[in-house]
């Protein structure tokens, strides 16, 4: 059973390992996340999330219900265009273990690549709110927080709105 980490557990500051195998373990585990992010009505869940320094990640896209597994999520460019979208994180509660929100500037679109659940290389250029998912999800991997994008006086309100519970 997989368990959610929040903000002040050190994993979610890893930078994650590659995948080098596709595992029966690995492909159940990304069902699971599935799960756990549908349950929280979320759209995005990366491995540190839930413990696991390894780059690999589960989102959907919320205009077509369509679900991404990403083995090895690269971005190998962003559009010089950024756009302030409000981002929360499951791994961000607040005192009411919802989410806390906060705008955050980035790139309009991106262009990104995987392996997919059958090892096939994938890549897709994604603008709006799935572009917004997929760096918000892959920052994950590299062990960084949406607040980190945020001013000091921004993250410092924001935290003080965060249930830091080990």
């Amino acid at each position: 059973m997989l368990q959610m980490k929040l903000c002040g557990d050190l994993v979610l500051r890893e930078k994650c390992a590659p995948v080098s195998d596709i595992t029966p373990e690995l492909l159940g585990t990304m069902d699971e996340m599935v799960k756990m992010m549908e349950k929280q009505n979320g759209v995005g869940l990366a491995a540190p999330q839930v413990g696991i320094t390894q780059r690999f990640l589960v989102m959907m896209n919320p205009e077509t219900n369509e679900i991404y597994r990403m083995i090895n999520p690269k971005i190998v460019s962003k559009s010089n265009e950024t756009c302030l979208m409000e981002e929360g994180c499951l791994s961000v509660l607040g005192a009411d273990n919802l989410p806390v929100y906060a705008h955050v500037r980035r790139p309009s679109s991106v262009t990104v690549e995987w392996t997919d659940e059958k090892g096939d290389k994938q890549v897709a250029e994604m603008a709006g709110t799935i572009a917004r998912i997929v760096q918000h999800e892959t920052d994950h991997l590299d062990g960084v927080l949406f607040i980190d994008y945020l001013s000091g006086v921004k993250r410092e309100m924001l935290m003080r709105k965060v249930n830091r519970r080990h």
